[in-house]
């Protein structure tokens, strides 16, 4: 697939999503059972769609590519963590998590896009396929590889707070845990660290690594894995106390450009959440694989592609499962 290239940083991103839509080779839908995802999945029932919402947001790249990890690692990708609460009691939104409160953004734009889809073929294309093929398209749109999108996918309707605690990686976990967070979804250290490679874009708020710059026990101590003079720099807008949502980038010096930067961060202990820096200094092959990915951008590329594809299939719901929404923040009965 060609190459896009974005515009600058502080410019809008446009979040271009090209749902190709499709049934199966057969032309019919499989009645029940597994049906593995096809990139073509909508060629017949909605062939001539092209939605494309605009997003005044130099930052909705990143989340809407986050958005799509968010939810494939909580029962898989099937856009339940689009769902607000049903109203009666059967499940707790994900919204309310801790890896998604006052932090998981892109909703309104995969509505935007849900609602043009929905103009062009009713009830065909589902939500979890919209956000897999928005997060694909914000990669390119950055200056990322692209990738064909195995589509497919139907909608849950149920969502899991507790899922969406537990099984999210957090930015102070242990190599250990988001290694095995990671292998529970049958994701392995390649997948890993190609993925995090996605912190290239985006940012992060002040309270996901405070601890790095005061200590785990608020002792003043900087974590030394931290190049200190970026500490000093962090301090300045991360205090303390207060400032929580502060907003810093991820990668400074190309935050809205999708490149390989983020491992040269990461060698010169300039990884700003311990996640990041963790893969250099907690593992050997997480080390060997940050600094081949920092040498070889094209490398990283291929790999990151292969392992958003490899992502994108984890335990979808297919065939007559699930459902596909009419509107992606509630199931059909509600």
């Amino acid at each position: 697939m060609a190459r896009r290239q974005c515009s600058t940083a502080g410019v809008a991103v446009t979040a271009a999503v090209l749902a190709v839509l499709a049934v199966l080779c057969s032309g019919h839908p499989v009645p029940g059972g597994f049906v593995p995802l096809q990139p073509h999945f909508y060629d017949h029932t909605c062939p001539q769609l092209q939605s494309i919402a605009h997003a005044e947001d130099p930052r909705m790249a990143a989340s809407l590519l986050r958005l799509h990890f968010h939810d494939c690692f909580v029962q898989g990708c099937d856009a339940s963590v689009l769902l607000d609460a049903d109203g009666s009691g059967r499940f707790v939104t994900e919204k309310r998590s801790n890896p998604n409160k006052d932090s998981l953004r892109g909703y309104e734009v995969i509505d935007e896009i849900k609602a043009a889809v929905e103009h062009a073929c009713p009830h065909v294309v589902s939500c979890a396929d919209i956000v897999a093929v928005a997060a694909r398209d914000s990669v390119v749109l950055t200056g990322g590889p692209g990738w064909e999108v195995p589509l497919g996918r139907r909608d849950s309707l149920t969502a899991s707070l507790s899922g969406s605690n537990n099984l999210i990686p957090a930015p102070n976990d242990t190599l250990p845990t988001i290694i095995g967070k990671f292998a529970n979804q049958g994701l392995d250290v390649v997948d890993l660290v190609a993925l995090s490679g996605g912190h290239t874009i985006g940012d992060s708020r002040c309270v996901s690594f405070r601890q790095r710059l005061y200590g785990q026990n608020n002792n003043g101590q900087v974590d030394r894995t931290l190049n200190p003079a970026y500490a000093a720099e962090l301090r300045g807008r991360c205090p303390r106390s207060g400032g929580d949502q502060n907003l810093f980038a991820l990668d400074p010096a190309s935050q809205f450009r999708f490149d390989n930067h983020y491992y040269h961060n990461i060698l010169a202990m300039n990884g700003l959440l311990s996640s990041d820096e963790i893969l250099l200094t907690q593992g050997r092959e997480t080390m060997e694989l940050v600094h081949r990915f920092a040498a070889n951008q094209g490398l990283f590329f291929e790999q990151f592609a292969k392992s958003m594809v490899k992502m994108g299939n984890i335990t979808p719901l297919t065939g007559h499962a699930g459902e596909i929404r009419k509107n992606c923040r509630r199931v059909n009965h509600f």
